[in-house]
């Protein structure tokens, strides 16, 4: 059953770069992105669609493979999937890959469709505390439910204790006899999964699982012999995986956890090298290139390179639901594709939007890749159960004008930087040619800048014209402000104890003038106690006694009495006069 898809706005239009192939409204495919891969299983070139699919009810988990419309197996699982993935364990002709698909704290591996091993993530170690009271239960069971309330809030109980403190009064001793005399057990459960190349980058090359953990554990599994080749702990709970590189050479682990932030980790290292924190919880996290690309729930969509530092951030138009990668490598073509709540797909590259997909329902999973003999098929489920199939065609392109939604067209415009001058040339070979010696003569200007302030800080020590007193006992603090346009000034002196808890007495203030052109009023006074911390204002005025217009320097001398050196001194160029004052 077919549909076809209307375009988004003027200009775009999905069936200018897709083809409908495929659309079933009633496929029953309830799944995740992370539950959805697309391989070749039977190493003909023939891909094959693997959807673990969890059921409208929740309760008919099934292990489905499509070949082209038909539905070709089905396996049923035993618990919900947590991820599916296609990895290469070894090297035989022809290179069957092999389904790999996490369900609690198991990994299913099925080779040419049939299942072939099952691993188990190790236990953990029980908590003493908690041993200590099942065994005492063996004897007694007074007083066991307090212990673990008591201890409930501080340490992790087996899925066992757990249950017996969720039960009603009445059912716990029955409970208690049943379950004494087995032994604990503390398992932890997948929450996502990945491959990571070992040692070469080729498609057929053999690839190792990578596996997120309940207990904050990024485990890497060997793909022979599936035991652990590294384990690296993790701040919280991890909920999405990317992986960029190969296993013996240099990889790179971003992982998306629930408490909201994005961790990258390199190999050998034992914690996460950089952290992204975002500003609300990852819906979706793919690695374009060296960029991480991450949809948060607050309807944006987030640029970061593989250092975390944050390169862009778009508003989207509706909640995002899910994210998938888009790799077309005719054109080495990469881009983003993003689910929206509004039933649209959105394609970004970077930042820019260039294609909107209309979808007749709200999309839950995207894959897109090779499936059957098409390089370029892009597959979706929806919430109603859906599958849609579409085929990008052989001639499209994609650009950044293409869409009528996403950034502006401002914000991705060059900035019309002018050419290199016939100047700007020479003196960049010039500072090549003799980049020493123009070291040499900037760090030798330097040198004299920085001796030349040196040696005027040493005078103003030593005359006391500094605003600061450089005395520890008497430390002062000294400013001077003149008001008034002439021929009678105001002076007024702020003078400030700067010591923490110890008053300043006996302290003079003295002015130098030339007495041919300026009377001050108190020319020599005695300055009150200083408290530490307030500011004392002493004001006085100077008349000027010339009529032409000049102006002269006023020395302001503090004191202490007996002491002959002065505190501090200051200098105050007086404004020039107006006139003489009326006789």
């Amino acid at each position: 059953m077919a549909a076809s898809s209307g375009g988004a706005g003027d200009g775009v239009r999905t069936s200018s770069k897709w083809l409908d192939a495929y659309y079933d409204p009633v496929a029953n495919l309830h799944t995740f992105s992370s539950c959805v891969t697309l391989a070749d299983l039977h190493g003909d070139g023939d891909h094959k669609l693997v959807v673990g699919n969890f059921g409208s009810t929740g309760h008919e988990m099934k292990l489905k493979v499509y070949q082209g419309t038909t539905l070709l197996s089905e396996n049923t699982l035993p618990d919900l999937p947590t991820s599916v993935v296609s990895f290469l364990m070894e090297l035989h002709e022809p290179c069957m890959p092999a389904l790999a698909v996490a369900s609690g704290p198991y990994i299913y591996v099925y080779k040419n469709l049939r299942p072939y091993f099952k691993f188990t993530l190790p236990l953990m170690e029980p908590n003493p505390m908690e041993k200590v009271v099942w065994d005492q239960a063996k004897e007694v069971r007074r007083g066991k439910e307090q212990v673990l309330n008591e201890k409930n809030a501080e340490m992790p109980l087996s899925v066992q204790s757990l249950r017996f403190l969720t039960l009603e009064l009445s059912e716990m001793e029955s409970f208690v006899n049943q379950h004494k005399f087995q032994p604990i057990k503390r398992q932890t459960v997948i929450t996502c999964m990945a491959t990571l190349k070992k040692n070469r980058v080729e498609e057929d090359a053999i690839s190792c699982l990578v596996v997120g953990t309940e207990n904050m554990e990024i485990l890497i599994l060997d793909p022979e012999a599936f035991t652990i080749l590294s384990k690296v702990a993790i701040p919280s709970m991890p909920a999405f995986l990317d992986i960029a590189g190969q296993f013996d050479v240099e990889y790179y682990l971003t992982v998306a956890c629930r408490n909201g932030s994005v961790y990258i980790l390199r190999r050998d290292s034992k914690r996460p090298k950089y952290c992204i924190e975002l500003s609300s919880q990852a819906v979706g996290l793919v690695r374009v290139q060296k960029n991480i690309m991450v949809a948060c729930s607050d309807e944006t969509l987030r640029g970061y390179n593989q250092k975390g530092k944050k390169l862009w951030a778009v508003t989207l138009s509706a909640a995002p639901v899910t994210l998938g990668l888009m790799d077309e490598k005719l054109q080495s073509f990469q881009a983003v594709l993003v689910s929206l709540a509004n039933r649209e797909i959105h394609v970004f590259r970077d930042k820019n939007l260039v294609n909107v997909i209309q979808v007749p329902d709200v999309v839950t999973s995207i894959a897109f890749g090779h499936y059957g003999r098409e390089d370029n098929t892009l597959i979706m489920t929806t919430t109603g159960g859906g599958l849609i199939i579409k085929i990008l065609k052989r001639n499209s392109t994609f650009h950044k004008g293409d869409a009528t939604a996403g950034v502006p067209v401002t914000q991705s415009t060059k900035l019309n930087v002018p050419k290199k001058t016939k100047l700007y040339v020479d003196q960049t070979l010039r500072e090549r040619e003799c980049a020493v010696a123009m070291h040499q003569v900037f760090q030798t200007d330097l040198r004299r800048i920085r001796l030349t302030a040196a040696r005027a800080y040493v005078r103003a020590l030593e005359c006391s014209m500094a605003p600061v007193s450089e005395s520890l006992q008497e430390p002062l603090k000294l400013n001077a402000v003149v008001q008034g346009m002439g021929p009678t000034f105001k002076l007024c002196l702020n003078l400030q104890n700067m010591s923490e808890n110890r008053a300043i007495a006996n302290l003079l203030v003295c002015f130098i003038y030339d007495e041919n052109h300026y009377s001050v009023e108190r020319p020599f006074f005695k300055a009150p106690m200083l408290i530490p911390g307030l500011n004392y204002r002493l004001a006085t005025f100077v008349e000027c006694l010339s009529d032409q217009a000049i102006s002269d320097v006023i020395k302001v001398f503090v004191l202490k009495e007996g002491i002959s050196q002065p505190l501090l001194t200051a200098h105050i160029s007086m404004p020039v006069s107006e006139g003489l004052a009326a006789t």
